[in-house]
């Protein structure tokens, strides 16, 4: 058999990969039923469906033309895990607010179109957005800045 849709193979193996782990994970944890879900229930079943997609991801690969995997995107793939680790390392030295714009920043850079006047406007958006929703709204226990 041959693959005609590298893209949809290689994206139901993930699928199914993703769905095995859950499973394996979430082992430990109480089921419970469907009535009173335990804290396993949910991340069992959700990698359940998730290896069903993948399988029928991987199965539609055999039967439907597709793309071939082009080169891998490394910039961005440095850039956003720079960008994650940063948030992850900053959010309580240096503040949620400064957390972000680190956060934002390293991400722009895995792009290459972006112009500085969007990336402005990006971040205030973003941070007064974020601000508003989880610090003011759903009273998270930030501390927006360092000194604060």
């Amino acid at each position: 058999m041959k693959i005609k849709s590298q893209e949809d193979f290689w994206a139901g193996v993930m699928f199914v990969c993703f769905g095995v782990l859950a499973i394996v994970v979430a082992r430990d944890y109480p089921m419970g039923s469907a009535l009173r879900m335990g804290p396993g229930y949910f991340p069992t079943y959700l990698g359940a469906i998730m290896i069903v997609i993948g399988a029928i991801m991987t199965g539609r690969a055999y039967r439907v033309e597709g793309e071939n995997i082009g080169r891998v995107g490394w910039r961005p793939l440095l850039w956003l895990s720079v960008a994650f680790a940063a948030f992850g390392l900053l959010i309580d030295e240096a503040g949620f607010v400064l957390a972000l714009l680190a956060l934002i920043v390293a991400s722009s850079l895995a792009g290459r179109d972006t112009r500085p006047i969007e990336l402005i406007f990006l971040i205030v958006g973003l941070i007064a957005g974020s601000v508003a929703l989880f610090v003011y709204g759903l009273e998270l226990p930030y501390q927006l800045f360092p000194w604060r």
